[in-house]
């Protein structure tokens, strides 16, 4: 298939786009490119070995806002990942969260649906569960009770995607647990990636809450298996249809990860301050339905291989302090690039 791939310089996107490649479809990306610098590794001409920066796919820089009907033209599926991606860029401008997040993503969507696209793979989240307390695990039909504008938005969009479903036209709706694992692209504010980052930046892996909040969590490269799988599923197994991404192995409590966390980078000790006390976002998660849609699915990435991951490549490329809490923290990157001007108060680039 020819897929546009929304978001293909993100963490995310760097991952999958090789992954869709080697399958044999025709990937098209689709990035503003607010974080295609943000590399930790050799740049795709480089040859370093161990980590190295795959080349991106052929594609569009525009912001997601601006999409024309001309950038979904021959496009047989659309995998949608870009978004403004973490609850704390959420809570700095909630207007562009749902700006971006939800109404420039249901307009993709419409434009994708009236140019024939068959297939919409839209990133959800987990997060979408916010406070569900208890124990027992959440499946896709759990009430949804999101806390920040992040999750409203993506569960907006379900919503949205939904009313568009239709005999010819089938949105997926992917709701992925939380990220880990090594990009090129990096994310250094999600928490096993964070976390690794402070136990070798400085001997501790720091915890703000008390470490009792369950989080489910998925590596970027089972992320990008998925959608692949989903993307050539046939079609009754997936039409219109939820599913969580990730594995009941991967549901933790932040101060189980930390631990992990420990083990990986030997003299390191674990610091839960619980400065911000107990977080309300604590859900366990059931990812049963996906492995019964798509036959043999199974994530490979176990939180504890991830954080070995994590910390080999951030000794071999030498991530330094300065750029893990700039260069690889999203809304650091947005902040240095508003105080710069090199972006207007809507986040767009000055022309």
């Amino acid at each position: 298939m020819r897929v546009l791939l929304t978001g293909h310089q993100g963490y995310l996107g760097t991952v999958m786009a090789p992954v869709l490649a080697a399958a044999g479809h025709e990937v098209v990306g689709l990035d503003a490119g607010l974080f295609a610098d943000c590399v930790l590794g050799p740049s795709p001409s480089s040859s370093s070995r161990g980590y190295p920066m795959p080349a991106d796919p052929p594609g569009h820089r525009v912001d997601l806002r601006d999409v024309t009907a001309e950038h979904l033209a021959g496009v047989d599926a659309v995998i949608h990942l870009a978004a403004l991606s973490n609850d704390p860029l959420g809570a700095l401008a909630p207007e562009l969260t749902y700006d971006i997040n939800h109404h420039a993503s249901v307009r993709l969507a419409h434009l994708a649906r009236d140019a024939g696209v068959r297939r919409f793979l839209y990133a959800s989240t987990c997060s979408v569960y916010g406070a569900t307390g208890g124990d027992e695990l959440v499946a896709e039909d759990a009430p949804l009770r999101p806390v920040t504008p992040y999750a409203e938005s993506k569960v907006r969009v379900e919503d949205d995607l939904h009313a568009l479903a239709d005999g010819d036209f089938s949105p997926v709706y992917m709701r992925n647990a939380t990220a880990f694992g090594y990009s090129p692209r990096l994310r250094a504010d999600i928490v096993l990636n964070n976390l690794v980052g402070h136990a070798l930046l400085s001997g501790e892996v720091l915890v703000l809450s008390d470490g009792t909040p369950w989080r489910p969590l998925v590596h970027a490269a089972d992320i990008a298996r998925a959608f692949a799988a989903a993307l050539v599923a046939p079609r009754e197994a997936v039409h219109d249809r939820a599913f969580n991404i990730g594995s009941e192995t991967n549901n933790v409590t932040v101060a189980e990860i930390a631990e992990q966390v420990a083990e990986a980078v030997p003299g390191s000790r674990v610091v839960i301050t619980g400065e911000t006390g107990a977080d309300p976002r604590s859900y366990r998660v059931d990812f049963s339905r996906f492995r019964a849609a798509i036959p043999g699915f199974e994530c490979e990435w176990t939180v504890k291989r991830g954080a070995l991951e994590l910390a080999d490549a951030y000794r071999k490329h030498g991530l330094s302090r300065e750029d893990f809490e700039r260069r690889f923290t999203r809304l650091a990157v947005l902040r240095a690039a508003s105080e710069a001007g090199t972006v207007d108060d809507t986040l767009r680039w000055r022309r």
